[in-house]
């Protein structure tokens, strides 16, 4: 037995680290109840009486060398690591600079912490698309200029003059989405549906071929277009503030009737008239109506019993509104003197 603790104080001597894992690996070779010098102890039973003072004081030794061992192993790994992380060149220099949010993404997550308020949960779909998802099942007809080459981003087309529910797209907007959730669940169904869309677009001041949307719908017995503008204006009014007011619009679009435009009074001139609202006064933010009965049954909802109604906005334009920013392509360049402005809006 002697011999055996006279080996293991010279490996414990000789042990080195050079990571954790080095580490535990010397705890439970030496150190664990597993471990050889907890199996010498248990030798130690055996080991004749006038043998035992001797042999005793050797393991008492080698087991506190064991653990003096370990405890400057571990503090020479800390601060090993600790110097690593000083040392990295690839770190940036102190201060640091905290980055900040997008704008976009600010303004996403206010609009779904709006609606989420009121009871809608949050839908998400694939910003690939088909044809049948996009076009078909909301009721645009086949010669709907919308499935134009000039208006929309194809993938593969089987045909250029006809539409095919197999055709394969860049969605245009994230109905495609609720489509989808129509599908899978039965009313009542109370949804927002975020993501990014895309449109074959001239990029100006209000317009781009890349947007975000936030699309909403609510499906149950007894929908009326008097929930749906007050719902509309419990947003305006949370999102741009107590004063805002808001106007609808006929409009038309082949997925509700009636349709709507909604206006909300604009909050960068204050209704006096610019740039960004054309002069009126009044800036357009979203289109609504109460969900086509031909949209429901293509979806395999009773018509006869269930109505509903739906929404969808940019993200953009709002943002314009909230942060006063007169042009949307801003919110692509990427621009740090700009992107500076919103490290605090949390």
């Amino acid at each position: 037995m002697l011999d055996k603790i006279n080996k293991l104080i010279a490996e414990i001597s000789g042990f080195s680290v050079l990571s954790p894992d080095d580490l535990e690996l010397f705890r439970l070779k030496f150190l664990s109840k597993k471990g050889y010098i907890s199996e010498l102890f248990d030798d130690f039973r055996n080991v004749a009486s006038d043998e035992k003072k001797e042999l005793g004081q050797k393991l008492n030794q080698l087991k506190q060398q064991a653990q003096e061992r370990y405890n400057y192993l571990k503090d020479s790994l800390i601060q090993t690591q600790k110097t690593s992380r000083i040392n990295d060149i690839t770190r940036p220099a102190y201060p640091w600079n905290l980055g900040s949010r997008h704008p976009i993404s600010i303004m996403r997550n206010d609009i779904i912490s709006i609606f989420e308020r009121i009871g809608f949960t949050v839908s998400e779909g694939p910003e690939i698309e088909d044809d049948d998802h996009v076009f078909t099942k909301l009721n645009f007809a086949p010669e709907h200029p919308a499935r134009d080459m000039q208006d929309t981003f194809y993938i593969s087309r089987l045909s250029t003059e006809d539409s095919d529910p197999r055709d394969i797209l860049l969605r245009t907007h994230t109905s495609s989405v609720q489509v989808r959730v129509m599908q899978a669940q039965k009313p009542p169904i109370r949804t927002i549906s975020p993501g990014r869309v895309f449109r074959n677009e001239a990029i100006s001041a209000r317009a781009h071929c890349i947007f975000h949307q936030v699309e909403g719908l609510y499906i149950d017995e007894n929908v009326s277009f008097a929930d749906l503008r007050q719902t509309l204006l419990f947003f305006a009014r949370e999102m741009f503030g107590k004063k805002t007011e808001i106007r609808l619009r006929p409009s038309y679009f082949p997925f509700t009737e009636p349709s709507a435009e909604m206006d909300v009074s604009c909050t960068i001139c204050g209704g006096k008239g610019c740039n960004v609202c054309k002069y009126t006064g009044w800036l357009e933010v979203l289109g609504c109506g109460m969900v086509h009965p031909a949209v429901l049954e293509a979806c395999n909802i009773d018509s006869n019993k269930y109505t509903g109604f739906a929404f969808g906005m940019g993200i953009e334009r709002p943002a314009m509104l909230k942060y006063q920013v007169n042009d949307l392509r801003l919110y692509f360049e990427n621009d740090i003197r700009f992107l500076e402005q919103f490290r605090t809006a949390f």
